[in-house]
């Protein structure tokens, strides 16, 4: 092992083993519950494992307002993928037991759903709207326009936005 490597790895060993408890324990108030505590813990790490903390964490207060900032996020995107998780299954209770798909199809439908989430947040309030409202809820142009007080076009426009960055995603030339 090279030994320009071996500080950061020592820092991040002492990171964990000074930082780990507390950061459980405030996932847990957090959560509310043991496992999903313990299951953002380990991603919080594993994360400063991929993609290192920027600067120096050299007070016990900056290491933690970084690990709980990290791990909000992680809380957040979790509750997030439950939200779509459930309308999803609401989706599908609605259906006839015939149509249910399996659970690997299930589990393929909610990352893409997530996936398309995330991109669509990037844009605009207003082209997030219109998107949602097209494709989701099946309004024409027009009605979009009057319930975002834009012209037609606009809504193209917006439209036009979301759809463009989903091919893009699709064709590999972007993420």
């Amino acid at each position: 092992m090279p030994a320009a490597k071996m500080p950061a790895q020592l820092d991040l060993r002492v990171l964990y083993s000074d930082h780990h408890g507390w950061l459980f324990g405030w996932l847990k108030w957090r959560m509310g519950n043991a496992a999903d505590a313990a299951d953002l813990a380990q991603e919080t790490f594993l994360r400063l494992i991929l993609k290192p903390a920027p600067g120096d964490m050299r007070s016990p207060g900056e290491a933690r307002a970084y690990l709980r900032t990290v791990a909000q996020g992680m809380c957040i995107d979790l509750w997030r993928r439950r939200q779509v998780e459930q309308a999803w299954l609401d989706t599908l209770a609605a259906q006839p037991e015939a149509v249910f798909p399996s659970p690997e199809h299930r589990a393929i439908v909610i990352e893409t759903l997530m996936e398309i989430g995330a991109l669509i947040s990037r844009l605009g309030q207003k082209a997030q709207q219109a998107f949602v409202m097209a494709q989701i809820h099946g309004m024409p142009t027009r009605d979009i326009a009057l319930e975002l007080g834009v012209s037609e076009r606009m809504v193209q426009k917006y439209l036009s936005q979301a759809m463009l960055s989903l091919i893009l995603v699709d064709a590999g030339l972007s993420n």
